[in-house]
């Protein structure tokens, strides 16, 4: 199926400026254009987009990622690379889960001690009655 630039834009919540700025960069490959010249995103377009939200996400520069593009277009002979690149991701997402669940485990505690604190007040206010 092919998708314009503000169907991929509103699907994926990113602007058609960056998604330019992607194909610019040689960060898409392969994006087709119809017969006017309009870009017609496939769907294996959108999963790549979607990587590169990822990549970006965890900080990735945007040379890091197109050395990746470049190291899958060139093929199989760069699988080991690619799941080096990817593992890495994989391990940044998980110390920044870790550290939003540490900080997530603060905020639980300061409202326990709120609730503890408006319980220990309602029952004063109501053993005053």
């Amino acid at each position: 199926m092919g998708y314009s630039i503000k169907e991929v834009s509103e699907k994926l919540n990113i602007s058609q400026y960056t998604l330019r700025y992607y194909e610019k960069e040689g960060l898409i490959p392969y994006v087709h254009r119809n017969y006017s010249g309009r870009r017609v995103y496939s769907d294996d377009d959108l999963i790549w987009i979607q990587l590169i939200g990822c990549m970006r996400a965890t900080g990735m520069s945007i040379a890091y990622i197109k050395n990746y593009v470049e190291l899958t277009i060139q093929g199989k002979g760069t699988l080991l690379k690619r799941r080096e690149i990817i593992l890495e991701q994989k391990e940044i997402i998980e110390t920044e889960i870790k550290r939003y669940n540490d900080l997530l485990e603060v905020v639980n505690i300061k409202l326990q001690r709120y609730d503890q604190l408006i319980k220990d007040e309602i029952e004063e206010n109501n053993s005053e009655e």
